[in-house]
C-alpha cells in the first residue's frame, strides 16, 4: 500500500494512495471539516461546496471531498478564508428553499441546520421565492418528499444508483430548473421506485422523510437501540428510533455488519406490525365454535395436563411440535428442549423443512457442513458470480445490492433461472433454463470442464474424493442433451462453463428456486459438486452461498429445532452426543429420530399424532395443497399455538398462547452467513402476551422440570454456548455491535467469515456426488399444460402476521397476481389487471393477470402472501425423499379468462 504525508492544520498526516483530503482527515480523527454532499462509499461530487479547505500554494479553495491528497500537501480546513466561504455557501442554501426549522421534521438531525449554528450564520439576506415550482408528496403512506428543502447535494441520487443499484432517480432539468426527479419527473408512487428508503437516510435536511414517522417525536426526544431485522435472512442491523417505549422510525446502521446501513422497504417500513389492535393479547381456550379467554394458569395446566394424558396413554412419541424460524434462538432451543426433556421425543421441527432442509442436508453430505461458506461482505468484492434459482432482488434486496456494486466494478454475472429476473438485467449471461432442470444443466456444465480440461485438478486431487464417480456420471450428460433438458443452447451451456473457469474464485448463490424440488438435496448437492470441481471452496468470494428465507432459519437449526440434531448439530442418534445432553439436562432422551413436519401433519389423520404445538408458524398458509392441510389441521385431537394474531392455523387450535413479538423480547438471531446478532427489547408486549421461552418453561415446569434461565441471555449464556461447540465463544458480551459468525469455538476466537480453508472440509475431504437428473413430480399435459411456480414478492413477507399489518405496505401491493408472458396472454386473451382462472389438481384461485416479459410462454408464477390468492391452494403435496421438503415450485395447471 503506498503511502505518503500530508500536514493538516499542523498534524502530519499519513494518506493512501488514491484518498481524498476527506477521507485521510477522517482515517486521522480530523473531523473539523464539514459535508453536506459528501456520502460514503460512493463518488464524490464536490458540488455543495462547504467543504472546501485552503490548500498551500493554491490560488482557489479546494473541495476536500472531491480533491485527491497529495505529498507535501499543507492544508488548513478553518481558516478565515476557508470559514467565509462556507458561511457563504451556508448562507446561499438556506436563502434556496424553504428552511422553517420551527415546524422541519429533521429539526434537531439537519446537518444544514447544524452547520447554521456551527458557523453562526444569520436569517438568510435572499428571500426564498414567493412561488416556488416545488410541491409536496407524500408517497405510499412511505416516504414525504418536499423539494421546496432540497440543496440539491445529490446524496440521495448517489444512495438510489450506487448503493442500492436501484436506479430510480436522478438529477433533471438545468441551471436553476433543475431539481431531483424520478422516471418521467412522476411521483415516487408513480414511478419505479422500490421504496427502500436509502434515499430518506441519506437526505441531509428536510426534502426526504418517512412518512410515518411524522409528528411522533423529534430527534432529541428519541432513543436509538440497535437490533436485528426480523424480516430475511440478511441478517441487517437496525437502529430503532423509540420514544416512550414506540418505535417511530428505523434507519440501517451504518457501519453494521453485513448491511452498512443499507435496508430494504420491509427492514425500513415493516416496524408496525407489532402494534397493530388485532394483536393476540390473553391465553384463549377454545369454547364450542369460538375461543374464550383464560387466565395463564387455566391454559398452562390445561395443555400440560393433555399431554400427560396423550403420553400415558399413546407413548411421548404421539407428541409432536413445529417451532418458528422468525422467533428468536433462545425460544427455538428452549422449545426443543421441552420436547426432548419434558415429553420424551425428538418429533421436533420447523419450517426450515418447507423452504432450505435439502441445504442442511445437501452441504451436510457434501461438505460435512450445511451452512452458507462465506460471507456477505464477499459479495461487494467477488469478480465472478453464479447465481441460480434466486430472485435477491425482492427476497433479499440488501444482498443484491452488493451484488450490483460488484458488477458496476467490473465483476462477472451469470444467472441462471426460469424468470428473467431483475438481476438478469445487469448479467453477462442469462440462462433461461426449464423449471426443475438444475442437475441436468450443473452436470452438463460439468461435462464442459472436464472434457475441455477447465476444472481445477491439483484441488480436486487434494480436497475431494469421488471424482470418478462423478466423471463417469456427467460423461452421460454431454452438452446436447443437458441443454435440451435445460431449454437453452448448446452455445450457452458451453460459454456459461468456460465463464465460470475464467475467474478464480467464482461465487454460487443460490435460495430456495434450488431446494423447494422433490430433487432439492440433489440440487444443492449439484451445487457443491460444480463449486468443488471449480477449486472454488475454502476461499473469500468463492464458495456455495444459500441465503435463507426467513431471518432465522440458520438460527433455528442451530438451536437443534430438528428432528435428528441437537444444538449445535449434534446426532440423536449418536451415543456420545446423547449421552453428553442427557448429563446435561438431568434426563434419559429418546434414541431415534423424530418425524419431520410432513410426517406430523400426516399423523394428525392417521392418529399417530394426537397433540400438535405449532409456533409461529402458519400452517394452513404455508403448506402445500391447502385443502389438505386444513383437513389434518382439523383433524387434529389437540392443538395448541403460540402466536402473534390469530391466523389461519390459530382457528383450529384448542388452546392459543398470546405470545411476545420481534422487539418485544431480548435475544439472538442467526443469519444465512452463520452471524449471530442481538435482538432488542424495546416494546412491552400487549396485554398478557409472554415471551415464548417463558411459556416453554413453565409447560415444563408443569410436567416436572424447573428450569433455572430466566431469560435470553441466560439460556445462550449458561446453555446454548456451553452444549455447542460451534457457539462456545458467544456470549451476549461479545455481540453487543456487530455478531459473530460461527464456527466459534472459543472466546478469544474471531469467528469464521470463511468455511472449508485450506481444502479442510468439515468432513474432511470435500464428497462429489454422482447424481441423476430427474423431472418434477407432475408435468404439464394435454389437461395441465402450464408450470406453476412460486416465490416472494418484495413488498410482502408475512401478510397474515408482519407485513400486512404495516401501513403503506399494503398500498405497494394489495393483491396477488398470475404473472404471465405476453404470448400466452394473447392466446387467452387477456391483458394485465384482468381477472384469471387458475387451477391445478388440488384447488383453483382468481387472481388478476399481470402480463410480463420475466415470465416465459409456458410459465405461471405466482406467490403465497395473500389468503385468496394464494399458490398454495395448488401446489403438489410431493416431497424431496431424502429431506421430505415440498415440490411448491413446479405443478401443473391451466389458467382460462375469468
Amino acid at each position: 500500500m503506498n503511502k505518503s504525508t500530508l500536514n493538516i492544520d499542523g498534524r502530519i498526516v499519513d494518506y493512501i494512495s488514491g484518498e481524498t483530503i476527506l477521507e485521510a482527515a477522517r482515517r486521522a480523527g480530523i473531523y473539523t471539516i464539514p459535508t453536506l454532499c459528501h456520502l460514503k462509499d460512493t463518488k464524490p461530487t464536490g458540488s455543495c461546496r462547504v467543504c472546501v479547505v485552503e490548500v498551500e500554494g493554491w490560488r482557489t479553495l479546494a473541495p476536500a471531498c472531491a480533491t485527491a491528497a497529495a505529498a507535501g500537501m499543507v492544508i488548513k480546513t478553518e481558516s478565515e478564508r476557508v470559514t467565509a466561504a462556507r458561511k457563504m455557501v451556508i448562507e446561499l442554501l438556506l436563502a434556496s428553499g424553504n428552511h422553517n426549522c420551527l415546524i422541519c421534521e429533521a429539526n434537531g438531525e439537519c446537518e444544514l441546520q447544524a452547520l447554521a449554528y456551527r458557523y453562526n450564520v444569520p436569517a438568510p439576506s435572499f428571500a426564498f421565492p414567493p412561488e416556488t415550482p416545488y410541491h409536496l408528496e407524500d408517497n405510499k403512506n412511505l416516504i414525504r418528499r418536499d423539494l421546496s428543502k432540497c440543496i440539491m447535494c445529490g446524496r440521495c441520487v448517489r444512495a438510489c444508483k450506487e448503493r442500492q443499484v436501484n436506479n430510480a432517480i436522478s438529477i433533471g432539468y438545468r441551471g436553476s430548473h433543475n431539481k431531483i426527479v424520478t422516471m418521467a419527473d412522476s411521483s415516487y408512487g408513480d414511478s419505479d421506485c422500490v421504496f427502500c428508503g436509502e434515499c430518506v437516510q441519506a437526505c441531509p435536511v428536510g426534502a426526504l422523510v418517512a412518512l410515518k414517522s411524522v409528528g411522533l417525536g423529534r430527534p432529541w426526544e428519541t432513543t436509538k437501540v440497535r437490533t436485528t431485522c426480523p424480516y430475511c435472512g440478511v441478517g441487517c442491523q437496525q437502529l430503532l428510533h423509540v420514544r416512550n417505549g414506540k418505535i417511530i422510525k428505523v434507519t440501517g446502521a451504518e457501519d453494521g455488519a453485513p448491511n452498512k446501513g443499507r435496508l430494504c422497504v420491509k427492514g425500513r417500513f415493516g416496524y408496525d406490525f407489532i402494534y397493530s389492535p388485532d394483536r393476540l393479547t390473553t391465553p384463549l381456550i377454545k369454547s364450542g365454535d369460538g375461543f374464550r379467554e383464560a387466565s395463564w394458569d387455566e391454559a398452562l395446566d390445561l395443555v400440560a395436563g393433555k399431554i400427560k394424558e396423550i403420553v400415558a396413554k399413546h407413548g411421548p412419541d404421539a407428541c409432536a411440535g413445529i417451532s418458528c424460524a422468525r422467533s428468536i434462538n433462545e425460544d427455538s432451543y428452549q422449545m426443543q428442549k421441552l420436547f426432548r426433556v419434558a415429553i420424551g421425543t425428538n418429533n421436533i421441527d420447523h419450517c426450515a423443512r418447507i423452504c432450505h432442509a435439502p441445504t442442511v442436508a445437501g452441504l451436510a453430505a457434501s461438505f460435512g457442513s450445511g451452512a452458507m461458506t462465506n460471507s456477505f461482505a464477499d459479495f461487494a468484492k467477488a469478480k465472478m458470480f453464479y447465481i441460480t434459482g434466486s430472485n435477491m432482488t425482492e427476497a433479499h434486496p440488501v444482498a443484491a445490492t452488493f451484488v450490483k456494486n460488484a458488477v458496476r466494478n467490473g465483476a462477472q454475472l451469470i444467472v441462471a433461472d426460469p424468470r428473467r429476473v431483475k438481476l438478469a438485467e445487469f448479467a453477462d449471461i442469462y440462462a433461461p433454463i426449464k423449471v426443475g432442470s438444475d442437475v441436468a444443466f450443473i452436470n452438463g456444465l460439468m461435462h464442459v470442464l472436464i472434457t475441455e480440461n477447465l476444472y481445477d485438478k491439483d484441488y480436486v486431487e487434494r480436497c475431494c474424493t469421488g471424482f470418478e464417480a462423478l466423471k463417469a456420471k456427467v460423461m452421460e450428460y454431454p452438452p446436447e442433451r443437458a441443454a435440451a433438458i435445460a431449454g437453452v443452447s448448446v452455445d450457452m451451456l458451453k460459454e456459461v462453463a468456460r465463464r465460470l473457469a475464467s475467474v478464480k474464485p467464482a461465487i454460487l448463490i443460490y435460495t430456495l428456486g434450488i431446494t423447494e424440488h422433490t430433487c432439492g438435496v440433489h440440487n444443492v448437492m449439484s451445487c457443491a459438486n460444480l463449486q468443488m470441481l471449480l477449486g472454488n471452496v475454502g476461499f473469500e468470494c468463492g464458495g456455495v452461498n444459500p441465503i435463507r428465507g426467513q431471518n432465522n432459519v440458520q438460527g433455528a437449526c442451530d438451536m437443534g429445532a430438528l428432528p435428528n440434531v441437537y444444538p449445535g448439530y449434534q446426532r440423536v442418534e449418536d451415543p456420545a452426543a446423547r449421552a453428553k445432553f442427557e448429563a446435561a439436562w438431568g434426563v434419559k432422551l429418546p434414541e431415534k429420530n423424530g418425524l419431520m413436519i410432513p410426517q406430523m401433519i400426516e399423523g394428525l389423520t392417521t392418529g399417530t399424532i394426537k397433540f400438535l404445538y405449532v409456533f409461529g408458524e402458519n400452517l394452513a398458509n404455508a403448506e402445500p395443497d391447502i385443502r389438505h392441510a386444513e383437513h389434518c389441521l382439523a383433524s387434529a385431537e389437540f392443538l395448541v399455538c403460540n402466536d402473534i394474531f390469530p391466523t389461519e392455523t390459530t382457528r383450529f387450535a384448542d388452546v392459543i398462547f398470546p405470545a411476545a413479538a420481534w422487539s418485544e423480547d431480548d435475544g439472538t438471531f442467526a443469519s444465512s452467513e452463520r452471524r449471530v446478532s442481538r435482538v432488542r427489547k424495546v416494546s412491552e408486549p400487549p396485554g398478557q402476551a409472554k415471551p415464548n421461552w417463558w411459556i416453554f418453561k413453565e409447560l415444563a415446569k408443569r410436567l416436572g422440570h424447573d428450569w433455572t434461565s430466566n431469560n435470553g441471555q441466560e439460556i445462550w449464556d449458561n446453555e446454548v454456548s456451553h452444549l455447542a461447540p460451534i457457539l462456545a465463544g458467544i456470549k451476549y458480551s461479545r455481540i453487543e455491535e456487530d455478531g459473530l459468525q460461527w464456527p466459534v469455538p472459543d472466546l478469544e476466537h474471531p469467528g469464521t467469515c470463511v468455511m472449508h480453508q485450506e481444502g479442510c472440509f468439515t468432513c474432511g475431504q470435500g464428497r462429489f456426488m454422482a447424481l441423476d437428473w430427474t423431472p418434477p413430480a407432475e408435468v404439464p399435459d394435454k389437461d395441465y399444460p402450464m408450470v406453476l411456480s412460486t416465490g416472494r414478492r418484495l413488498f410482502h413477507y408475512h401478510t397474515r402476521t408482519q407485513t400486512g399489518r404495516c401501513l403503506g405496505l399494503n398500498d405497494l401491493l394489495s393483491e396477488e397476481t398470475a404473472d404471465i408472458s405476453p404470448a400466452d396472454a394473447a392466446r387467452l386473451g387477456v391483458k394485465t389487471g384482468e381477472p384469471v382462472r387458475v387451477k391445478s389438481r388440488r384447488g383453483e384461485v382468481k387472481v388478476k393477470a399481470r402480463v410480463t416479459e420475466e415470465v416465459p410462454p409456458g410459465l405461471v408464477w405466482m406467490s403465497f402472501h395473500f389468503r385468496e390468492g394464494n399458490a398454495n391452494w395448488l401446489t403438489n403435496p410431493v416431497f424431496d425423499p431424502i429431506s421430505q421438503t415440498a415440490e411448491l415450485k413446479a405443478c401443473a395447471v391451466q389458467i382460462e379468462k375469468a
